[in-house]
C-alpha cells in the first residue's frame, strides 16, 4: 500500500507538471499568435485551465515532500510529547478541512455536468472537463492528508524534516 500511495503523489506531481508546461505553450502561443495577426480562440482559458489543475494536482506531491509552507515555532517550543499532539491536531483540523475542500469540489465538477455548464469564453469548454483536475487533485490531496495523520499516528515522524519530526 505504501508504494501505491507514494506512485500516487508522485504521478500527481507528475501531472502537475505537465499542465505546468500546458500553461507555459498556451501563453506562448498566445503571444506569438497575436503578434503575427491571428486569432486563436480560448487560448487564455486554456493558460488558466491549466494553471489551475496544475496547482491543484501539486497539492499531495507537495504536502508529502513536506514543502508546504509550515510554521513551526510552537512546535518547537513544545516537548515532544506535546508536538506530537499538537502536530497530529492539526493534521486532523487538516483532515476535515481537505474532506470538505474534496466534497465541494466533487460537487462542483457533478452540477457543471449536469447543468452543462459552459465557459463564457470564445471556446465554450464544458466546466466539467477543467474541474476533473480539481477535483482529482483535492481527493489525492485528502488522501495524503489521512495518510500523514494515521503515519503521524504510529509514531512515524514526518518525511524530510528529519530530526524536528521526531517524537520519542
Amino acid at each position: 500500500m505504501r508504494r501505491f500511495l507514494d506512485k500516487l503523489y508522485l504521478v500527481s506531481g507528475g501531472l502537475a507538471a505537465v499542465f505546468t508546461v500546458g500553461v507555459l505553450i498556451a501563453v506562448t502561443m498566445s503571444i506569438v499568435t497575436r503578434q503575427l495577426g491571428v486569432h486563436i480562440g480560448g487560448l487564455d482559458a486554456y493558460a488558466g485551465y491549466s494553471m489551475a489543475a496544475a496547482g491543484f494536482l501539486a497539492l499531495a506531491h507537495t504536502f508529502k515532500s513536506s514543502e508546504h509552507i509550515r510554521v513551526s515555532l510552537v512546535l518547537a517550543a513544545l516537548p515532544d510529547k506535546g508536538r506530537m499532539r499538537l502536530d497530529i491536531f492539526a493534521l486532523l483540523v487538516g483532515c476535515l478541512i481537505t474532506a470538505t475542500l474534496c466534497w465541494f469540489s466533487i460537487k462542483l465538477a457533478m452540477d457543471s455536468y449536469t447543468y452543462n455548464d459552459v465557459s463564457t469564453g470564445n471556446d465554450a469548454t464544458p466546466l466539467w472537463i477543467p474541474q476533473i483536475a480539481m477535483a482529482v487533485g483535492t481527493v489525492i490531496f485528502f488522501i495524503a492528508v489521512v495518510d500523514e495523520t494515521i503515519r503521524r499516528i504510529k509514531g512515524i515522524p514526518e518525511a524530510g524534516h528529519g530530526e524536528e519530526a521526531r517524537y520519542e
